[in-house]
């Protein structure tokens, strides 16, 4: 399934490219009056490029993911080359190390130092990059604040093989594109959802093939965790359980989800058990880091593709026992009134594609 829709004549445009395991989302904007402003936006299925059903996650050669991103870029009709790109988070290595506390112009040595501790391969072969995660801002003393010093410094450290990096490069260019750069998917979804002020929120972001779990403080990455169950693994479970096709189990998923009603109790037993498993290991993450740095998760952000799934929202609000928020990223863009209720109910499947086109926006500013 693919939607598409243009508002706008060309202008100084940027796209934001988000290619999943199992579809491609793209976003075109441009800058107006200091707002972002939504020209175009796409969503394609890669499934059927690799022979499989819509909604199923795929591996495909560089050559079939060059012919669907450029499809999508017809058909959303893009007037622009120039973009910024996500990168799936199972294509990078990410760890957090504690450093001494060194001068700033020292940082770079240090990190690159104790990151081979955590790099199974020659620093040569990775792009590597770090952030340094911000202290508290408040102390209760300043021997507590001396204190703190004294530790050293936390460091985000973020490593992509630099084969990695050439592939995609290669299906840019191909497609016609020009990236401004890549980024691991964690940080489009961080600059797309959360603000600087936002206290500390869990992003729950599931796709087709798993769902990845972010903890954040303060605009900042303090956790990330990666369940190997995604959306894909329910409508298989649907099949095998019901003895029918993966296209048809997609279409009952999609159709009804936990709110088929009686009929379909076996459905919705299905689609709960599953949940259920990946529902225990967010929880699981979420206790882990509370009990960690004594700090509650206020809110869950749910994105990705497979929490649009009919009833999922109140099955989350159940089992976290907390604030659930459903991510709607559009929020961020100058947009249609009219489409308002489409863009709230489709914002999950791009914000990652929304948090790309706004850091390219920034850069060109």
């Amino acid at each position: 399934m693919s939607f598409f829709s243009r508002f706008f004549k060309k202008e100084t445009s940027v796209l934001g490219i988000d290619i999943g395991s199992s579809a491609i989302k793209l976003v075109q904007i441009r800058k107006k009056r200091g707002r972002a402003v939504l020209q175009t936006y796409g969503e394609l299925a890669l499934g059927p490029y690799g022979g499989l059903e819509i909604g199923r996650s795929v591996a495909l050669p560089p050559e079939k993911l060059v012919e669907a991103l450029k499809d999508i870029l017809r058909e959303s009709k893009t007037t622009t080359v120039n973009c910024g790109t996500a990168l799936p988070l199972s294509a990078s290595l990410i760890t957090f190390i504690t450093i001494p506390p060194v001068p700033d112009k020292q940082v770079g040595d240090i990190v690159s130092i104790e990151a081979r501790k955590y790099i199974p391969v020659p620093l040569s072969e990775v792009l590597l990059d770090y952030s340094i995660i911000p202290k508290e801002e408040s102390y209760a003393s300043e021997d507590e604040k001396a204190k703190a010093e004294k530790l050293g410094r936390d460091v985000l450290v973020v490593a992509i093989h630099n084969d990695f990096i050439n592939q995609y490069q290669s299906v840019m260019m191909s497609g016609g594109l020009q990236p401004g750069f890549y980024e691991i998917e964690i940080f489009s979804s961080i600059r797309a959802l959360t603000d600087q002020g936002v206290g500390t929120s869990m992003i729950f972001d599931m796709g087709s093939r798993s769902t990845k779990l972010y903890i954040i403080e303060h605009g900042a990455l303090r956790s990330s965790h990666i369940v190997s169950k995604g959306s894909q693994d329910i409508t298989l479970a649907l099949s095998k359980a019901l003895s029918i096709t993966v296209a048809e189990a997609e279409s009952m998923k999609r159709n009804y989800g936990l709110k088929g009603g009686p009929e379909y109790k076996e459905l919705t037993e299905i689609i709960t058990v599953n949940l259920d498993y990946i529902f225990y290991e967010a929880n699981s993450a979420l206790l882990a880091y509370q009990k960690k740095y004594a700090k509650n998760v206020s809110r869950i952000i749910l994105t990705g593709g497979g929490v649009q799934l009919k009833g999922f929202t109140d099955l989350a609000k159940i089992s976290f026992q907390t604030e659930i928020k459903y991510a709607d990223p559009f929020t961020r863009l100058e947009a249609p009134a009219i489409l308002a209720d489409e863009f709230s109910h489709i914002g999950p499947e791009f914000t990652v594609a929304i948090g790309a086109a706004l850091r390219r926006l920034s850069e060109i500013e």
